[in-house]
């Protein structure tokens, strides 16, 4: 059964509360916190773009610098930078915006969305949070002279070779895959798993391909999220920490020790995302900053005030 985990308060009043399911694993991989159906598969939606990172390294991906690799690896906001990182990555592998296969939309970010909107252009697809990866696969089937028209094909080389990479990282394997909204395949796992392939990244030797996307997204968190988005906040506030948000209230983390966690709110709700994994890594002792302790509490607005508070419920996570 799963377990409430945040609640919003207004004026003292319990307003609405989300459900969910979180786990975390010491550094030797034991579960030392389970609540909720843990073992349960789901989609972890684009928390698996980290695992889906390394898979690209060994196909073939070449990335310039960390920058391409932490948009490889992110879901970005479409905010000019954002867009030129992957213009670039194309561009220098051949290729042309054309050739990606993710659905063209209008930036995430609420000024870069405006910006496209005054200028009188259209949804793009290299404005879509996904472009980055799709940019990232084309380039390794270039490397490896696969197909390009067939690269969301679920039995396309770079597709398999995603599988197995997620499968050999989260140590866990199924065969019914998904399609994300951005049209590729998407590999479901339980979160236990989930948590066991961050580890798997935060805690990888120097050198490895692992261990550069981890190095990326932790040098690049800004990059691989954008402004105000969740794991830009957290990487900031959080020294160390290597993490990736799913679409549907999905979070995935890892701490340099490799103490790991995964959660999934139950109804999708994204607002209850960012206080849950604050709350749990105050938790798990990480440093009680004023930063934290914000992200940890954020506000509810009435009129343009605050009117109440988003929190973890007290004890839950104990």
């Amino acid at each position: 059964m799963s377990v409430e985990l945040v609640e919003v308060d207004r004026s003292g009043f319990r307003e609405c509360v989300h459900r969910g399911s979180v786990v975390v694993l010491d550094p030797d991989g034991e579960v030392i916190l389970a609540l909720g159906e843990v073992h349960t598969p789901i989609y972890p939606r684009s928390s698996n773009k980290l695992m889906q990172a390394v898979a690209l390294l060994r196909s073939g991906f070449d990335p310039a610098d960390n920058r391409e690799l932490a948009i490889a690896a992110g879901s970005h906001e479409g905010e000019p930078e954002h867009v030129a990182v992957v213009h670039r990555l194309l561009t220098r592998n051949g290729l042309a915006e054309n050739q990606l296969r993710c659905p063209p939309e209008l930036p995430s970010n609420d000024t870069a969305r405006a910006r496209v909107l005054a200028s009188g252009a259209l949804p793009r697809r290299i404005f879509m949070n996904c472009s980055g990866k799709h940019a990232a696969m084309l380039a390794a089937c270039v490397a490896r002279d696969w197909p390009l028209e067939s690269y969301l094909e679920p039995a396309h080389p770079i597709q398999t070779a995603v599988v197995d990479t997620i499968a050999e990282l989260a140590g866990e394997t199924d065969s019914e895959l998904g399609i994300d909204s951005c049209g590729l395949p998407i590999v479901p796992l339980s979160l236990t798993a989930l948590a066991r392939g961050f580890a798997a990244l935060a805690t990888a030797a120097a050198g490895s391909q692992e261990r550069a996307v981890a190095d990326a997204v932790r040098e690049q968190p800004w990059l691989m999220s954008g402004t105000g988005h969740d794991d830009f906040l957290l990487m900031s506030a959080v020294p160390g920490l290597l993490c990736k948000v799913g679409a549907d209230g999905v979070h995935a983390g890892a701490l340099p020790d490799g103490t790991s966690f995964a959660l999934k709110i139950d109804d999708g709700g994204e607002r209850a995302r960012l206080p849950l994994t604050a709350a749990l890594l105050h938790r798990l002792g990480v440093a009680w900053t004023e930063d934290l302790a914000e992200l940890a509490s954020p506000p509810v607005l009435g009129g343009g005030v605050r009117v109440g508070t988003i929190r973890a419920i007290p004890g839950v996570l104990r």
